[in-house]
């Protein structure tokens, strides 16, 4: 993929979560469990300016093509399933992946396991999205960095 379109399509995707979160926030009373709604709202507007932010430093990450991909992936993939577990447990009223913001609601047993699949799979990815950014933010462009004398 093309590094100018994967850096506008995470920035794309990072601001349509936070749109939505944004929209989510709206509608707190709504939800089975407001208080998880609120952690919901600020937790997917954080997720989405995190994804935005994989879309800015982009350009800055230097891996093989197959790691490029992976972490593109792992990025949408953290996004969507991060915001959508936290709204899926406050429309819910789950509570076991979620204790403190959950507390005194319980869902179904497969409400339950939706959610905790949706994090659970999302913490995995966005902790390998952060240790893939990292080993490519810290290869240097060797030719650029040579002519700069660093």
């Amino acid at each position: 993929m093309d590094p100018h379109e994967a850096r506008r399509r995470l920035l794309w995707h990072g601001v349509l979560i936070a749109f939505l979160s944004l929209a989510a926030g709206g509608v707190v009373p709504a939800f089975v469990n407001p208080r998880m709604a609120v952690t919901a709202h600020v937790g997917g507007i954080m997720t989405g300016m995190l994804t935005a932010s994989f879309g800015l430093i982009w350009g800055d990450i230097r891996l093989g093509p197959a790691a490029l991909r992976t972490l593109f992936s792992l990025t949408v993939y953290q996004g969507y399933t991060q915001t959508a577990g936290l709204v899926l447990a406050a429309a819910f009223g789950t509570s076991r992946t979620t204790p403190l913001a959950g507390a005194g609601h319980v869902g179904a047993p497969w409400q339950e396991a939706v959610v905790a699949v949706l994090l659970v799979t999302g913490a995995v990815a966005i902790l390998a999205c952060c240790v893939l950014a990292l080993r490519g933010l810290r290869r240097p462009d060797s030719d650029a960095n040579r002519r700069a004398g660093f």
